[in-house]
């Protein structure tokens, strides 16, 4: 329970000081504005790659890491089917709620949804 707190309040960490201007990314210097929708991706996104990277992918099934990458590569707009089945997934499901929080965006943003 210590490790998923760690993982979470470091997200939190790196979300507020990207809220805050303090961490930007990397950017050409004529780029566009970016939409409210293309903020909360690319801040979602980088949530996603950071709790990956921290926890890896065990416990996570293909079809869970494949309907999850089908929401990122359409810019964060696909409505969501991705259905945590495993104690993994769920865990995860809810670090990236609190991450997109965190990010300004609403709790609803996360794509985790489960079908009857």
């Amino acid at each position: 329970m210590g490790h998923s707190l760690k993982l979470i309040t470091t997200l939190a960490v790196v979300l507020a000081c990207m809220s805050a201007g303090e961490i930007a990314p990397a950017v050409a210097q004529e780029a566009q504005p970016q939409s409210w929708p293309e903020v909360k991706c690319a801040r979602y996104r980088t949530a996603w790659s950071e709790a990956l990277a921290h926890r890896g992918m065990k416990g996570l099934s293909r079809e869970f890491i494949e309907r999850h990458d089908a929401f990122l590569a359409s810019g964060c707009t696909a409505r969501g089917h991705v259905c945590p089945r495993s104690a993994e997934e769920l865990e995860l499901a809810n670090m990236m709620v609190v991450a997109a929080m965190n990010a300004g965006t609403a709790s609803t943003f996360p794509p985790f949804s489960c079908r009857k």
